[in-house]
């Protein structure tokens, strides 16, 4: 993972009449779900984003007739009074990028779209090869970087994870710096012709990848003495709760260091409700924080396991804050996750219940499968209890004589001096950080720093504190605040304080779905679907829930819903099982990168997945 040394400035481009870059806002932007040939219904749509509060809005342009037709688009969002720019999104067809760059202020290529196809798959291409294909992709770039120069047209290097060249996957496979060597490669075609109003994106459905690898790109482009603006995005990213956390976690892990300068929200829902979401996450970041730190990436990280009390748990805890109860019972299980047999009064772990609760007071049992922690001085007298542990704070441990040698539990933060008690024995120990998510954000950056000067190896959970009643507000502002610390290593485990109305369930809920979204510990199936666009061959809100109807019991499937066979069967890298829209009303089905399934109808092709997954499972 790239490794971020301050913050980064870009510097300013022009789209249109709304630069980004430099110190301009973090500009927010949709995509239309349209048919680009359907005039009005396009520019109906182009309106609603607009009005939503977008500063840009993109359209596809798959061939050149797309493309021709954004120039009667914009004239009808000028007549109406917008001038909001207009971004043509390009795939596969070079002719189209050259024709909508006349038209519109900005244009999308993909790299891995200009390079040489081959009829079989490259091996071991040799340099002077490599570089040749080079060549070529200058000399077909040629013409639209002439006609962007004549026109003031921006491009975006847009790279995706998942559709890289060959020549890229042979020399560098598929990976986050393949994919910034991709666009560094751009990069130096567009500034040999000294054209300059780029923006850069590092694209992909995996969090950590599309972290890692505009990190990397950042590291590439400063040691060049470059600064081009970034857009920041997580392809198929979903819809409902996993979209926003999904997306909120990868932007803004991100736009916490200090980079990024546009930003999409990729929801498989109506475009304009991505404009919101991505405002929001774009609010808890303005510009003015790198004067705080932002920019450094702490080096630590939390040891792979949990101390051994909690067994082999797959991923990071999950620490539950239940002393808003006064007498723990039944309910207060219920609230963390765990199931009730309500007639025979049985209590049992659910792949979804917290693996620690703190509770103010001992409750008259304790479930075999829970583990409580309490006030230091209520566990020194009952210390005989099973599955019960002590609470500290950083300053109270020191010295003391009578702790735990399972687990003891220590909070630190800011309101205790961020103190680390040195003298404990990791293995047997539990840091639980406590800090204000918003006014603090910077907290755990110096208390990791501190960690790693001490040479100290504790197992962290982040516990930061928010004051939300809304729990939609919660499910974005929690990830994006976290995910800096999730997407590089550094928390052992998480948990979230709330001291608004929101049931300790939500939380309890939410702390998951962070978790799974961000890959690092899946208690149930994956989901990737992409947001709706002109190419898509059916109705995607339904398919997505046509599929998850049907599959959402096989925990740990990796599972794509795609709207098209131009991305899908690209952008969907690493999913178990695809559904990928083919023809209008025709689904292909693809058991990783290769189709076993072709031209299904809609109506059946959900229950034609169930039935390839039930048998490749029926078979191992």
């Amino acid at each position: 993972m790239g490794k971020i040394t301050g913050p980064y400035r870009s510097v300013a481009v022009d789209i249109g009449d709304v630069p980004m870059g430099a110190n301009h806002p973090i500009r927010v932007q949709s995509m239309t779900n349209t048919d680009t040939l359907d005039t009005a219904a396009s520019v109906a749509q182009c309106i609603r984003i607009i009005e939503a509060g977008a500063d840009y809005v993109r359209l596809t342009a798959q061939g050149i007739r797309e493309a021709e037709n954004l120039a009667e688009i914009k004239k009808e969002i000028r007549r109406a009074g917008f001038r909001t720019p207009l971004i043509a999104d390009i795939h596969f067809n070079p002719a189209a990028a050259e024709r909508a760059a006349a038209i519109v202020e900005k244009v999308r290529i993909n790299p891995g779209n200009y390079a040489d196809r081959r009829s079989k798959p490259v091996l071991s291409l040799p340099e002077k090869e490599y570089n040749l294909e080079l060549e070529r992709i200058h000399e077909r770039l040629l013409p639209l970087i002439k006609i962007c120069q004549a026109n003031g047209t921006a491009v975006r290097i847009g790279v995706n994870h998942g559709s890289l060249s060959e020549r890229i996957l042979d020399r560098y496979g598929n990976t986050p710096e393949g994919m910034a060597a991709s666009a560094m490669e751009f990069i130096k075609i567009f500034t040999a012709e000294n054209f300059r109003k780029l923006v850069l994106s590092m694209k992909s459905s995996d969090i950590s990848v599309m972290v890692s690898a505009t990190r990397l790109l950042v590291e590439m482009m400063k040691e060049k003495d470059l600064a081009f603006p970034l857009h920041l995005g997580v392809t198929e990213a979903g819809e409902g709760e996993d979209g926003r956390v999904r997306s909120a976690a990868g932007i803004g892990a991100l736009l916490s260091e200090g980079i990024g300068d546009t930003i999409r929200v990729s929801l498989s829902e109506d475009p304009e409700k991505e404009i919101p979401v991505a405002k929001q996450i774009a609010g808890l970041f303005p510009r003015n924080i790198t004067a705080g730190g932002a920019g450094s990436v702490p080096e630590f990280r939390s040891p792979a396991r949990a101390p051994a009390l909690f067994g082999k748990i797959n991923g990071p805890l999950v620490t539950a804050m239940m002393t808003r109860y006064g007498l723990p019972g039944p309910e207060m299980y219920r609230e963390a996750g765990y199931k009730i047999d309500e007639k025979r009064g049985i209590i049992t772990k659910t792949d979804s219940s917290a693996d620690l609760l703190i509770v103010s007071q001992i409750p008259e049992s304790i479930p075999e499968e829970v583990y409580l922690a309490v006030p230091y001085k209520i566990w020194q007298a009952n210390r005989n209890i099973r599955n019960l542990f002590p609470v500290f704070s950083a300053g109270s441990i020191s010295g003391e004589s009578n702790k735990s040698d399972g687990l003891n539990v220590v909070f630190t933060g800011p309101l205790s001096g961020g103190e680390l008690p040195v003298d404990e024995d990791p293995s047997a120990t539990l840091l639980i950080f406590t800090w204000n998510a918003v006014s603090e954000r910077e907290a755990p950056v110096a208390f990791f720093e501190k960690m790693k000067e001490a040479g100290k190896n504790f197992y962290v959970v982040l516990n930061p504190v928010f004051n939300e009643n809304s729990y939609e507000e919660l499910q974005v502002k929690a990830p994006a605040l976290l995910g800096r610390f999730l997407a590089g290593r550094q928390a052992g485990g998480i948990s979230i304080t709330n001291n608004g109305d929101i049931p300790a369930s939500g939380i309890n809920r939410l702390c998951f779905s962070i978790l799974q979204c961000t890959g690092l510990r899946i208690t149930r199936t994956v989901y990737i679907s992409c947001p709706t666009c002109g190419r898509t061959k059916f109705n995607l809100q339904d398919a997505v829930r046509k599929v998850k109807e049907k599959t959402s019991h096989f925990r740990g499937l990796k599972i794509a819903v795609m709207g098209c066979i131009v991305n899908g069967p690209g952008e969907m890298a690493g999913a178990d099982w695809g559904y990928v829209g083919a023809a209008p009303g025709k689904v292909h089905i693809y058991k990783g990168s290769e189709p076993v399934l072709k031209n299904v109808d809609e109506s059946a092709a959900a229950d034609e997945l169930l039935r390839l997954i039930e048998e490749d499972q029926a078979s191992r």
